[in-house]
């Protein structure tokens, strides 16, 4: 009997590793078109881009390859530098500050209050709102005569006289920062919130049975229940905000004195001069630090899984 059924097993194999090749390359021939579609929508233009950065390229001329030279002259020029300092500054405060504000939401708008739902609904408006109107809203109440912050002030006592906020060095930053913040945080509090309803509750009725305080509970059951959530949006958060344009452009264009000068709009005056090489250079030269902080959060949010 054994001798009988032994090619009736074979073939029962063939069969299965038959079905699971042509299952295999069925699911390859399904991934291909948006293999093809990344391939040149994305990385085609991001090597390109990489390619020019190490020529002398302009408008109108191809140049030739000058190596490390475009990222040399970087390194020696204060705008980057001071572009270098605005943008880890921007991405650092911003970021800290949004997970301060949208986490407090989270915790808020996750207790069971009335209208809870048209609190969510309105935390959400500064996200649905598109970016360019609200930074250009925000440029109108920054503007020193008649805008709304500093009629506040002077209405209140706080302040009697004119702040220029967008238009002075000691003031510009906090003013582009606290925007970013305020289109930002709603993303991080969606996020928050619909992790915080995934959190069993046994645990935290096992936590009030041990005793623990609620600030125990926010460090011991809390924290770690949201820890990938938090890596996930600070990854997102932190390169959306790197590489965020429309708020630094609209409101001061990277002035006054390049106070405000970020990566993007530093390399948009590259291409307005038509310097494509050195232009190009800027934008790769973000690229390694972002490399960088993707590897550390996926290792994190791998280790924490």
């Amino acid at each position: 009997m054994a001798v009988i059924a032994a090619p009736r097993e074979h073939a029962g194999d063939r069969r299965r590793m038959t079905f699971a090749r042509r299952q295999a390359l069925w699911g390859y021939l399904m991934v291909l078109p948006v293999s093809l579609i990344l391939l040149g929508l994305v990385a085609y233009p991001f090597c390109y881009a990489i390619f020019i950065s190490f020529t002398s390229r302009v408008v109108g001329d191809p140049g030739e390859w000058v190596g490390f030279a475009n990222f040399r002259y970087l390194w020696g020029w204060s705008s980057f530098t001071r572009a270098l300092q605005n943008t880890v500054t921007m991405v650092v405060v911003s970021d800290l500050l949004k997970l301060v504000i949208g986490l407090g939401l989270a915790l808020l708008l996750n207790e069971p209050l009335k209208g809870r739902g048209i609190f969510r609904a309105v935390v959400l408006l500064p996200w649905a709102m598109p970016g360019f109107v609200a930074f250009l809203v925000w440029k109108l109440l920054l503007t020193p005569i008649g805008g709304g912050v500093n009629l506040v002030l002077t209405e209140t006592g706080l302040h009697g006289g004119i702040i220029d906020w967008l238009g002075q060095r000691s003031t510009a930053m906090p003013a582009v920062i606290a925007a970013t913040v305020w289109r930002g945080f709603p993303f991080w509090c969606i996020s928050f919130l619909a992790a915080l309803q995934n959190v069993p509750g046994e645990l935290y009725e096992a936590a009030k049975i041990d005793g623990a305080s609620a600030w125990r509970r926010f460090l011991d059951v809390t924290l770690p229940a949201i820890r990938s959530v938090i890596l996930v949006v600070v990854l997102l958060s932190s390169i959306w905000t790197a590489n965020s344009f429309e708020n630094i452009w609209i409101m001061t264009q990277g002035g006054p004195s390049d106070a405000t000068m970020v990566f993007p709009v530093l390399a948009y005056f590259g291409m307005q001069s038509q310097r494509l090489g050195e232009a190009a250079a800027v934008s790769v030269a973000l690229v390694p630090a972002l490399l960088v902080l993707v590897f550390v959060m996926t290792t994190l949010i791998k280790d924490d899984d």
